[in-house]
């Protein structure tokens, strides 16, 4: 019990003193585009109401999850298929190592032109932006996998798709899930430079016209939505990480105490 409290205040400590500075910095400011901490807050339960949350924050939510899965699915896809394959690897990687090189927000007017300014749009270019961390991480977890291993499975008739599912993906399951983990933060931006360019609802589009209207207090607000949500969707990774890689956690924590 003393643990997990030692723990939670570590998590707390930081933010809190963050916090303590902002107010502090803040308190005297007459600069109207640097408003005090005090106004943000005062104004953050006028501005983000039950209404304005089902407009705009769960649309922006939507979005950022369909992008995301889309993009898990073909980066874990096409990532074990050419990590498994050396002459699949060597024939993609010069291309790979082109388009991961492009920077996702420079698609944006791209997109538009094949996708429209609908909802689509916004979640390929949320998925063009995670799909790389993840099928680049899921590329080399399953050229990580031990050899004796496959040898060992091959002997005894695990092949397709029970290897895949028993000794390849779960072996390269952390670095997957680091991958999955980079592609989280990724979508978040680009979910928000997606509905600054076209929307008429979403966080981004939101900010911007607060921005536009000079309501800089508002445009805090919707600045702290953003963080909220980074940190509650960090929050819900972690759980899943711990479900789903539970061994590999039990695993090091073993060793450790060894």
């Amino acid at each position: 019990m003393g643990r997990l409290l030692l723990r939670a205040l570590f998590v707390v400590a930081l933010p809190l003193v963050l916090v303590a500075v902002w107010w502090a910095a803040s308190a005297g400011s007459t600069d109207p585009f640097w408003p005090p901490l005090r106004t943000i807050l005062d104004t953050f339960p006028d501005v983000w109401t039950a209404d304005r949350l089902r407009t705009d924050v769960v649309p922006s939510l939507l979005r950022l999850l369909a992008g995301y899965a889309l993009a898990a699915v073909v980066g874990v896809a096409l990532g074990t298929v050419i990590g498994s394959y050396r002459s699949v690897r060597a024939v993609c990687e010069p291309v790979l190592e082109f388009l991961r090189a492009v920077p996702p927000p420079v698609l944006v007017p791209v997109i538009m032109l094949f996708a429209g300014i609908g909802d689509t749009m916004k979640i390929v270019v949320i998925a063009s932006g995670c799909v790389w961390p993840i099928l680049l991480n899921t590329v080399e977890g399953v050229r990580a996998v031990d050899s004796v291993m496959l040898e060992t499975a091959r002997s005894y008739g695990v092949t397709g798709v029970a290897r895949l599912r028993h000794l390849v993906l779960p072996s390269a399951g952390p670095q997957i899930f680091a991958g999955l983990r980079q592609a989280l933060s990724i979508g978040i931006i680009l979910m928000v430079i997606s509905e600054m360019f076209a929307a008429n609802n979403g966080i981004g589009f939101t900010v911007v016209q607060f921005q536009r209207s000079f309501a800089v207090p508002d445009m805090w607000t919707g600045i702290l939505v953003l963080g909220l949500l980074g940190f509650l969707l960090s929050v819900v990774f972690q759980l899943v990480e711990r479900r789903v890689l539970g061994w590999y956690h039990g695993l090091r924590a073993t060793t450790r105490r060894s």
